[in-house]
């Protein structure tokens, strides 16, 4: 049976390191990995999937939950006979890979949790969410990224990633985006969760990400029995495009720790 998302298998063959599955955030698609694919293919395999209503992933309206996320990313790696893998988010991204973990522990052998947040929604903030969903479907997705774009990579970005990021901006289709902000506002609350995690773990940001500061991070990296944490300066909230070189050394380093 053909797998649900699309997705992007590199590297592996004849390999005995543990693969890399990464996992993008909100309105992107697998391309923002392409540092990191580049990197760290020639000595793993490396999966990075478009989630459903992203990217070549089929577009499903109405609303995505975080544990929907989840499940697809279950059912790929089942399908690619993956049984367990060092598990990378970001933004969004890592609170499916924070519900991964709720789902299936047994199979993931490290996390990385990059520029994200662990908590529930407010109610303040489900109505945002609610109300830029509405506008998405309205209005599509041009304005918004150019409103955002500035926030999504720090305003002395590099020119090409900048371009890159509102390339995937833009090029999201409205409904998956806004079924999966619909789905985030009614996410639960990871942090109990997170003392509870028994594998290694790596929390990244960028010293200037607006959505998910630097505080966020501090706090999943002390509720975190066994975790790393690493601040990327001149970055936002994207920093494995904005500083890829200094991201990849940080995740080269956490695996090598896992011992693969």
């Amino acid at each position: 049976m053909a797998p649900f998302l699309a997705y992007e298998d590199e590297g592996g063959a004849g390999s005995s390191a543990l693969p890399l599955v990464l996992i993008h955030g909100h309105p992107f698609d697998h391309t923002m990995w392409a540092p990191q694919t580049a990197a760290f293919a020639p000595e793993r395999r490396v999966i990075a999937p478009d989630l459903r209503g992203y990217g070549a992933s089929p577009v499903v309206p109405g609303v995505t939950p975080l544990s929907t996320f989840a499940e697809d990313i279950a059912a790929l790696l089942d399908e690619l006979e993956v049984a367990e893998f060092v598990l990378a988010g970001l933004s969004m991204g890592g609170q499916i890979v924070m519900e991964c973990y709720r789902q299936f522990p047994e199979r993931i052998r490290g996390l990385v949790l990059a520029d994200t947040f662990p908590a529930a929604e407010t109610p303040e903030g489900k109505k945002a969410r609610n109300d830029m969903a509405d506008r998405l479907l309205r209005e599509g997705m041009r304005g918004y990224a150019d409103e955002v774009l500035h926030k999504m990579v720090a305003p002395y970005a590099d020119a090409e990633v900048t371009a890159h990021v509102h390339r995937m901006m833009t090029s999201t289709p409205p409904e998956g985006a806004a079924a999966a902000l619909r789905g985030r506002a009614e996410r639960p609350d990871y942090r109990e969760l997170l003392t509870r995690v028994t594998v290694p773990a790596l929390v990244v940001v960028g010293a200037d990400d607006e959505y998910t500061p630097v505080s966020d991070a501090q706090a999943m990296h002390a509720a975190l029995p066994d975790s790393t944490l690493h601040v990327i300066g001149s970055a936002a909230h994207m920093p494995n495009l904005e500083r890829a070189e200094e991201f990849n050394g940080v995740l080269a380093g956490f695996l090598a720790r896992l011992g693969d």
